[in-house]
């Protein structure tokens, strides 16, 4: 009976440990939990039909290491790039006018919020600063150690150290990557 137990709580907790996933809230959110505990803001510019985009959250955002590093550090948000979100940033409302419920599972229109944090690409992470500026946009489907460099980069603005791409390069040739594979 007491080993019987004993695996039943191996199991649970092995499951809690598996279970665990990144807090996403919604990019409105973001901005109010911002101002009461300020933390950077990452967002995941997704789209329904990118493939790429569900490479992300199926291989990358799974990532246990990952997981726990932008729970810690950042304000998760998943954004539908051609959703129908109402954005309310830094007093200007933005919107999807063009949004076909219709076609909420294809191609649809752009919303103008990705337009104005210059996304032009599925996927794109967004990661913006402590008082919500832009920081840089990412283009592209990313695995959990090449995000990770951008996670430190932008988490201890190391950034704001580089001035060149020279700069830049030494970085990402120096970086390694302690996320778990």
């Amino acid at each position: 009976m007491k080993l019987y137990f004993f695996l039943i709580l191996i199991l649970l907790s092995s499951t809690s440990i598996d279970a665990q996933s990144i807090n996403w809230v919604s990019m409105n959110e973001a901005f109010e939990l911002q101002k009461k505990v300020p933390k950077k803001i990452i967002i995941d510019m997704y789209t329904s039909w990118c493939g790429p985009c569900k490479m992300l959250d199926k291989n990358t955002f799974t990532n246990k290491d990952l997981i726990a590093f932008v729970n810690s550090h950042y304000y998760a948000v998943k954004f539908n790039a051609e959703g129908n979100e109402l954005v309310n940033y830094k007093k200007q409302l933005f919107t999807n006018p063009n949004y076909d419920p219709a076609k909420a599972k294809r191609r649809n229109s752009p919303h103008q919020f990705s337009q104005y944090l210059g996304v032009r690409a599925y996927p794109t992470i967004v990661f913006l600063g402590l008082e919500s500026e832009l920081i840089a946009p990412i283009p592209g489907y990313q695995t959990a150690q090449k995000l990770e460099l951008y996670l430190q980069l932008f988490k201890d603005e190391t950034y704001k150290k580089m001035n060149s791409q020279e700069a830049f390069n030494i970085y990402y040739k120096s970086f390694k990557p302690t996320f778990e594979r």
